[in-house]
């Protein structure tokens, strides 16, 4: 009793014993290292742990750089505090901005019942429907509000199609009972023990107890299938755009930071480089979940069956009636609607490197995705969000309607995730400190072995161990370790830095095992009908198509758009042309 007792009293301080014990842990990082590496690795450790632990508040946490690497001798204050507020944060805080005004007018929401109305009902033509609006509105969406917003329209197309999810549970806990069976074959096993609505709510299942029961667990399983599969496709279609997760704003920041003359990556032509990967994975995603959850059968896609029609038939009817409720779109819609084509338009135009694009017609270097961001959300603040009329200017009588514009600033201060701006700039301060202390290249030292492996099997080995540290930590923390590392072993080995670093970066979103491992997990693992078993055994295999994903991804359209063949001249500022790499099996492998 008294060990209990003292556990549940040590659960309640658990983050202030981090807060105390890192710090004295950590102390020998001090003593046995060289000086500098050792203070950096030492601030490394307890921003890591406080990040993993949540000990602080992660925006609190993304401050530390500030307090501990100007004390300890590391970094003056003046080289930290620009790395706060990068060109890159002004792209995320645009993403941000963008994302809040779709909410706020509810574009998501049409954009997913429209794409729900076109697939159909069907079970596995459903989930393919969830995952694919998911996948898209992540993309310009925080993975977070997508989750949240489509997991409620889930839950009314499953209870059209099947019923209340109590009932489906009582009904899965029918026994067999020969002699308890009526002669039409009709289960009334513990039906005393339901209430009259699930009586109800049963009477249309004909068939044994054991045939109701099967039924049942069949709808269960697609239930889960329906929950599981939109935090997946939402982490899945963050990867797309650079704006779409954090790791990939760190990753154009920390590039910036080591390779200052490195302009491959920009949203362009990432976007180029990763659509086909989010398509190839969304689709193997779809694939593995509709075949465990029960959604995928052939002949159920295809062919009709009586029984299921008339649920599905209500399904539908809720779907299309939820769509009718919106009306027809409306010139606020239509405003911010085209905004955000012409938003991903412009980015995806202005550099792609495949072709030339309009930033040609500006000073080079001057214009970048940040300027076209702003650019865009400035707009958002003055456009009207109600159609101008001419005639309300003659009209004396017209109500004097103040005058609205799509987006407030009062809105935005509201709906944007400031904390965001703080971790991007903590991330960028550590790598900073990590790159100037010699911390990554003495640990890239110790990675050195790693050029003895087949560089396509260090890739699916860094992708792997990435994936898996962050089913245990945020995304942002595990980039904002490791992304410095990685950058610095590829240097060491002569492997093109963005040979490592891509795969890296997007395998820092592929947490799918553990309900803690993202927010969109833990929204969906909260309706009470997900178990932890779920989503290891979902997430397991869906980590492992993703790495193979990855891998192929960068072993052949990746190795061609950024030329990953040859160790570039921007990674090695002494060599002014490129080199074959060090390792001789790359070409082999690419």
């Amino acid at each position: 009793m008294r060990i209990s007792v003292l556990c549940k009293k040590l659960r309640c301080v658990h983050k202030q014993l981090v807060l105390l014990v890192t710090p004295l842990v950590s102390l020998p990082l001090l003593l046995t290292l060289p000086e500098k590496e050792g203070k950096c690795l030492y601030v490394v450790v307890l921003m890591a742990a406080f990040w993993c632990t949540e000990a602080l508040p992660l925006a609190v946490t993304a401050m530390l750089p500030l307090c501990l690497f100007p004390t300890l001798g590391v970094l003056p204050s003046k080289t930290l505090c620009p790395q706060y507020f990068l060109e890159t944060n002004f792209l995320f805080l645009s993403g941000l901005i963008l994302a809040s005004s779709i909410e706020e007018c509810g574009l998501h929401r049409r954009i997913a019942l429209k794409v729900l109305c076109i697939v159909g009902v069907r079970p596995a033509w459903l989930i393919m429907g969830m995952m694919l609006t998911s996948c898209f509105l992540s993309m310009w969406l925080s993975n977070t509000a997508t989750t949240a917003m489509m997991l409620p329209i889930a839950n009314a197309v499953l209870e059209s199609l099947f019923g209340d999810m109590e009932t489906l549970k009582e009904k899965c806990k029918l026994k067999v009972d020969a002699e308890t069976e009526t002669t039409n074959g009709h289960a009334t096993v513990m039906m005393q023990s339901l209430s009259e609505t699930q009586k109800l709510s049963m009477d249309g299942d004909s068939g044994t107890a054991e045939e109701v029961r099967s039924e049942a667990q069949h709808q269960l399983q697609v239930w889960k299938g329906f929950l599981i599969c939109i935090p997946y496709a939402s982490s899945i279609g963050g990867t797309a755009t650079l704006t779409g997760t954090t790791p990939n704003l760190i990753l154009i920041g920390q590039l910036k930071s080591n390779f200052p003359d490195c302009d491959l990556i920009n949203f362009g032509s990432w976007f180029a480089f990763a659509l086909p990967l989010v398509v190839l994975f969304l689709f193997l995603g779809w694939v593995w979940i509709a075949f465990l959850y029960g959604g995928l059968n052939i002949r159920s896609c295809f062919r009709k069956h009586n029984h299921r029609e008339q649920s599905e038939a209500r399904a539908r009817a809720v779907i299309e009636e939820d769509y009718r409720k919106l009306g027809p779109i409306n010139f606020a819609e239509g405003a911010i609607s085209f905004f955000f084509a012409l938003f991903a338009i412009l980015l995806f135009t202005r550099d792609p490197k495949f072709f030339s694009g309009w930033s040609v017609f500006f000073k080079d270097g001057y214009v970048s995705d940040a300027v076209t961001g702003v650019v865009i959300v400035t707009m958002l603040f003055f456009f009207p969000s109600q159609k101008p009329s001419l005639r309300w200017w003659a009209d004396t009588q017209a109500p004097n309607t103040p005058y609205v514009p799509l987006l407030t600033w009062k809105k935005t201060q509201e709906s944007v995730p400031w904390n965001i701006i703080l971790l991007l700039g903590g991330g960028y301060a550590m790598a900073k400190a990590c790159e100037e202390s010699g911390l990554a290249t003495w640990i890239g030292g110790y990675l050195r072995p790693l050029a003895e492996v087949p560089p396509a099997a260090a890739v699916m080995l860094i992708t792997g161990f990435v994936a898996c540290f962050t089913e245990v930590a945020s995304n942002t923390a595990t980039s904002i370790i490791f992304l410095p590392i990685i950058m610095k072993l590829a240097t060491s080995i002569s492997v093109n830095p963005l040979y490592l670093v891509i795969p890296a970066t997007i395998g820092c979103s592929y947490a799918f095992m553990l309900p803690v491992s993202t927010p969109p997990n833990s929204i969906a693992f909260a309706s009470g009908l997900l178990e932890v078993k779920d989503m290891v055994k979902t997430g397991i295999v869906m980590n492992i198509l993703g790495i193979l994903a990855v891998s192929l991804a960068i072993n052949t359209w990746g190795a061609a758009m950024f030329d990953l063949k040859t160790y570039p001249e921007w990674a090695s500022p002494g060599n002014h042309s490129p080199v074959l790499l060090g390792v001789s099996s790359l070409n082999a492998t690419l």
